[in-house]
């Protein structure tokens, strides 16, 4: 058993899916902008897990989602060889990063806003 897709709640999907796509480098896997249905993959891995950009409400997601946000959680964390370099490269792109490369017991992580209501962890082992 494996994880084959996983899912963010986003505040606009459409806007997420330009995020995702232009500024982190994601590639589209589905997109039907008129159904709100936003699909990215990585470019590593373009038959691995993807991620679906989903929209937010009902069900009590909003205020699930707010409240991690104002927490200042990651809703999901991503691998990167080198966090350094890409904490560069994405600030040069001018994403918000709510925390700088950080050095832990278990490896270097930064933290960023994704601009659709999530905080975003990059994760180097």
């Amino acid at each position: 058993m494996k994880i084959a897709l996983t899912s963010i709640s986003v505040n606009d999907p459409i806007a997420a899916f330009k995020f995702y796509t232009d500024t982190l480098g994601f590639v589209e896997k589905l997109f039907l902008p008129e159904q709100s249905l936003a699909i990215v993959v990585s470019p590593e891995d373009k038959e691995g897990t993807t991620l679906l950009l989903e929209p937010r409400g009902g069900f009590g997601s909003d205020k699930f989602y707010d409240g991690i946000y104002e927490a200042g959680l990651p809703v999901i964390i991503f691998g990167v060889d080198d966090v350094q370099a890409e904490y560069e490269q994405l600030s040069s792109k001018g994403v918000v990063f709510r925390q700088a490369p950080t050095k832990t017991e278990w490896g270097t992580q930064a933290i960023f806003d994704d601009t659709c209501g999530n905080f975003i962890q990059i994760h180097q082992a």
